[in-house]
């Protein structure tokens, strides 16, 4: 991905392109060109394939994107979420089945990539718990997004890696929790209420405050951009934020939890 954004800045800048006006071209954000630039956004064959044209590059990017070696850290169907996510301006995460990635340590994650089914090797464990770090740099930006992470009391009673992982764990949502922009509430078991029986959603404001839903089900993910669905999407999440233990509790619930180790 660097060696390809490499190319394309060097082809931008000999046919006197910026990376602000070549954006305007293709109705892109600026930091959407500076990303692939960059090597933290792949480039897609059909944006290649434009900027091949335009900039008369003789087919030299699109074939660079045909030819990139398929590493699959991050399954295809997630892909554009990730791409998503990096640029959010804001993120309203609800989850009940294991941490949200954004708030997982490295040997937490770990736990989860070996519980894969097929078995993944070392090498590919390592690799993704990688990458997934590296998703977590938004939130220590100098302008990060705001988050409101959702999570389900049952995810923290899961000791995926064993008790120290467990312990390490709770010691990083308490972290977490007190960064600039994050929310984290957990929802208790044993309610009467509960909005979110549906399962796992993600909301998502882009920079240009577009509203997208995203699900994730087995082996495939669904990105929703119709607004009505959206809108369902939305008034689940105020419903759970409303029903869950607020950051105040849910900071005494992690305290309890630690002291009982």
């Amino acid at each position: 991905m660097r060696m390809v954004g490499a190319l394309l800045a060097v082809h931008r800048e000999a046919a006197g392109y910026t990376q602000k006006s070549l954006a305007e071209r293709f109705v892109v954000g600026e930091e959407h060109i500076a990303s692939i630039e960059q090597g933290r956004r792949p480039l897609k064959m059909d944006l290649a394939v434009q900027l091949d044209e335009l900039l008369g590059t003789n087919r030299t990017l699109e074939t660079a994107v045909d030819n990139m070696p398929e590493v699959d850290l991050v399954p295809r169907w997630a892909e554009e979420y990730m791409d998503l996510e990096r640029e959010a301006l804001a993120l309203s995460w609800y989850d009940n089945q294991v941490l949200p990635g954004l708030l997982q340590t490295p040997d937490y994650a770990r736990g989860v990539f070996q519980n894969d089914v097929p078995a993944l090797t070392e090498d590919e464990i390592e690799l993704r718990v990688a990458a997934r770090m590296e998703r977590q740099e938004i939130l220590h930006r100098k302008e990060p997004p705001t988050i409101c992470f959702i999570i389900s009391e049952v995810t923290l009673m899961d000791r995926l890696g064993g008790d120290d992982v467990y312990v390490e764990q709770l010691r990083r949502l308490c972290e977490l929790a007190a960064l600039p922009g994050v929310t984290l509430q957990v929802m208790p078991v044993g309610r009467s209420f509960h909005a979110g029986l549906s399962g796992p959603f993600i909301l998502i404001e882009t920079p240009d405050h577009q509203r997208l839903g995203y699900t994730e089900a087995q082996r495939g993910s669904q990105l929703i951009t119709n607004p009505d669905e959206v809108s369902i999407l939305e008034r689940k999440c105020a419903m759970l934020r409303t029903q869950a233990l607020n950051p105040h509790e849910t900071k005494g619930l992690l305290d309890r939890l630690l002291g009982e180790q």
